[in-house]
């Protein structure tokens, strides 16, 4: 098959910069397109630490303005894996130049970011896709499938949570590399917009639009050192954020997401409940979908544990033999393999950068219900 060339310039060489790289060098092997990605150029601040990361995943080039590596004509897609502050200028100028786009979450810091960057792509008619990559994981993906089979029946309740402790320390900076989500003027917000916007993705994906809000955050220590502006400052993001939501459907939900959950990693799991079965899934377990379905004979009926590993699983087919299980690195490379998809067959892969703002429309309306103390609307 003739192959027509995929040239990506990557902005960021973080955690999220590997990931992504992973996932163009990787996807070729175990998936069919007619697109073949080629990392082309990275582009960071620091020339010789992108010099390494370009010398150890086989990237060509290194920019230091991203600027540059937009305008470039060797590039056809420009990938954002840098610092929130930095995805609107960056979609937008892309767009501008012809260039499809794909960006880490959140799009923005908030929806009147998000909403410029999608009238920019949209204007642009350019290919958009932004990184939430847990739709990815062939568990969810199955719960995706039996929802829409309506296995489930009407949906009454969704809750999710994603809990984590690394920022417990009152000695921990604020700001810079590394520590940049702890800076609301990068960061946009805390958990808000970092957790639980992937735990509002997959929940939307899933159960349909969420019509409004009603959260709580707190911020537990109120100032730390900042290693840029110096000295001690005031903590503007929220460590810790609860809310419960109604969807357009008429379900019920409960959110949480924490930085200060002791002995919690990236504990994030999720529980549907239907009219006929439920469905409970955990990242630390990500390979099994546990599934209730009340229609089993009353004697043996009980929650089963389905090892997403069999051919006929979503995207299984493309890895191991059954009983073989993938990680969390490889919904980077389903996603890059969707977007060649929809590149295949002149289709958008999902998330867009439109469905993203939804996920961000929801995020704001949180942090709004956490200021008023009132419902919120969600759209």
């Amino acid at each position: 098959m003739t192959k027509k060339q995929l040239r990506v310039g990557l902005i960021g060489y973080g955690f999220m910069g590997r990931t992504h790289a992973n996932a163009y060098t990787s996807v070729g092997h175990f998936f069919e397109s007619g697109h073949a990605p080629e990392l082309t150029a990275v582009c960071a601040r620091d020339g010789a630490r992108a010099k390494a990361f370009a010398e150890q995943w086989g990237i060509k080039s290194v920019e230091t303005d991203w600027r540059k590596i937009v305008a470039r004509d060797d590039i056809d897609l420009i990938d954002i894996a840098s610092p929130n502050d930095t995805h609107e200028e960056i979609a937008i100028a892309a767009a501008q130049a012809g260039k499809m786009v794909v960006c880490e979450k959140p799009l923005g810091r908030n929806a009147t970011e998000s909403r410029a960057m999608v009238d920019a792509v949209e204007k642009a008619g350019v290919a958009n896709m932004v990184w939430y990559n847990y739709r990815r994981v062939p568990a969810v993906t199955l719960a995706k499938q039996l929802i829409d089979e309506g296995r489930l029946g009407r949906i009454f309740h969704y809750r999710a949570k994603f809990l984590q402790d690394w920022t417990i320390a009152a000695d921990l900076p604020q700001g810079g590399e590394g520590l940049w989500r702890l800076d609301k003027d990068v960061a946009g917000s805390g958990v808000t917009g970092d957790l639980l916007a992937h735990c509002i993705d997959t929940a939307m994906w899933l159960n349909g639009a969420i019509d409004s809000v009603s959260g709580m955050t707190e911020t537990f220590i109120k100032e730390r050192t900042h290693t840029i502006k110096g000295g001690m400052q005031k903590v503007t993001i929220d460590d810790a954020c609860a809310f419960l939501a109604r969807f357009a459907n008429g379900s019920l939900a409960t959110f949480e997401a924490t930085r200060y959950a002791r002995g919690h990693k990236a504990l994030y799991t999720l529980e549907i409940n239907g009219e006929n079965a439920s469905i409970f899934w955990d990242l630390h377990d990500l390979h099994r979908l546990e599934f209730f379905d009340h229609k089993d004979e009353g004697r043996t009926r009980g929650w089963r544990s389905v090892h997403v590993t069999d051919g006929d699983h979503p995207y299984m087919d493309h890895w191991w033999v059954p009983g073989l299980q993938i990680g969390y690195e490889h919904t980077f490379i389903h996603q890059v393999a969707d977007f060649l998809k929809g590149l295949d067959e002149g289709k958008p892969a999902a998330p867009t950068f439109r469905e993203a703002l939804a996920t961000d429309l929801v995020t704001d309306a949180v942090l709004k219900s956490a200021e008023t103390g009132r419902w919120e609307k969600a759209t």
